[in-house]
């Protein structure tokens, strides 16, 4: 450690911590006061953190998600009654940049997520519950495994070797059971939780949304319900950014947010075009309109999340009619 440590008492002016993640250590830095700590990341690193952390009146801390590695110190932080924010990495590194920060060392990115903390001051949040950390990773596997079967019948295609044929295609046949059986687990997993089966049971209410899409949405964004509309299409990266600057008004592009949520919201979309008489109407129009149908589509998309943020604030299923609010 650089520097003494002061009591609590003593620290009057509250502080501002930025912790750097990796596999086997904790980085961590202190502003203004410039105290540099390294702690391994385990149960033991957990406790001596936490213990330096109490003699000092902390207003944020601040870490980037970092997969499966950042989640053992936030939850070990946030039982302790301290607030926690966890940041895209690129938007700290971008951060960085804009202070004139080009060098990256573990202990320069902690003190730059402690800089960014009082500048910036995201917001905190709670960490994952165990059942949703599990089910992201099933998700982010499904996902993993659909991808290698896309691979797979790409290259069935590309090759005229029967015996490569033959055995992409026995590869293949083993993903298709893999698969399957994710999809058991995860449907599974969220029948365990009530509320979860819940939020799944009104987002399948909507014409369009299939199992798939709707794990998408329960798991990859358990924001819905708890936000606006126009903040769950921003987390589903579907919100339309604006480019204007002077007299110039630039196309609007989606940008940012989640994707596995989005991919898994595409065929929902073609299917809600088909399906569900209200976004098919809204469809036809924006192509009517002049809009190629790329672009009517991701409006069809964002239309999804808005109605299953809706349907899930107000704790109720998809009618053909929306209901006279009194």
């Amino acid at each position: 450690m650089q520097g003494k440590v002061p009591s609590k008492d003593s620290a009057a002016t509250q502080v501002y911590v930025g912790i750097d993640v990796c596999k086997k250590w904790l980085d961590v830095a202190i502003h203004p006061n410039g105290l540099t700590e390294r702690f391994e990341n385990t149960a033991k690193g957990f406790k001596k953190l936490v213990r330096l952390l109490s003699r000092f009146p902390v207003a944020l801390t601040v870490m980037e998600a970092t997969g499966k590695y950042h989640r053992g110190a936030h939850r070990a932080l946030h039982q302790a009654g301290l607030a926690v924010a966890i940041v895209n990495p690129l938007r700290a590194r971008l951060f960085a940049e804009s202070a004139g920060c080009l060098a990256k060392t573990d202990g320069l990115d902690a003190k730059i997520l402690a800089v960014m903390a009082e500048s910036l001051k995201p917001d905190a949040v709670a960490p994952l519950s165990d059942r949703m950390e599990t089910l992201q990773e099933l998700v982010r596997a499904r996902h993993a495994a659909v991808d290698q079967q896309t691979a797979f019948k790409n290259q069935i295609g590309a090759t005229s070797c029967a015996f490569v044929k033959r055995e992409l295609n026995r590869l293949k046949s083993t993903l298709a059971v893999t698969i399957a059986r994710f999809d058991r687990e995860i449907r599974e997993q969220i029948k365990a939780c009530s509320n979860l089966e819940q939020r799944y049971r009104i987002v399948r209410s909507i014409p369009g949304i299939g199992p798939v899409a709707a794990t998408a949405l329960v798991v990859g964004l358990g924001e819905l319900g708890q936000c606006s509309a126009k903040q769950a299409a921003m987390l589903a990266g579907l919100a339309p950014v604006a480019c204007d600057s002077g007299d110039k008004s630039g196309p609007r592009h989606i940008r940012g947010g989640r994707g596995d949520v989005r991919r898994s919201l595409y065929m929902a979309a073609v299917s809600a075009c088909r399906r569900n008489p209200g976004l098919k109407a809204f469809y036809d129009g924006l192509i009517a309109r002049g809009k190629r149908a790329k672009v009517a589509l991701t409006a069809v998309m964002r239309k999804l999340v808005v109605i299953a943020n809706t349907l899930i604030t107000q704790n109720r299923h998809w009618q053909p009619e929306a209901p006279k609010m009194t």
